[in-house]
């Protein structure tokens, strides 16, 4: 389940490391984004 979400968030949300996004100036959202996009890579990886 966490791979196919993994593959949905690289589709659908923008990459903000890509904009160059300095995590001490981001927004709220983008901190939430940022620690969504984490939280789905890292089980993506656990569940082999």
């Amino acid at each position: 389940m966490f791979k196919i979400l993994a593959q949905l968030n690289k589709i659908l949300l923008p990459s903000l490391t890509k904009k160059r996004l300095d995590l001490a100036d981001a927004k709220k959202w983008q901190l939430a984004l940022v620690g969504w996009r984490y939280y789905v890579t890292t089980r993506a990886l656990d569940n082999k």
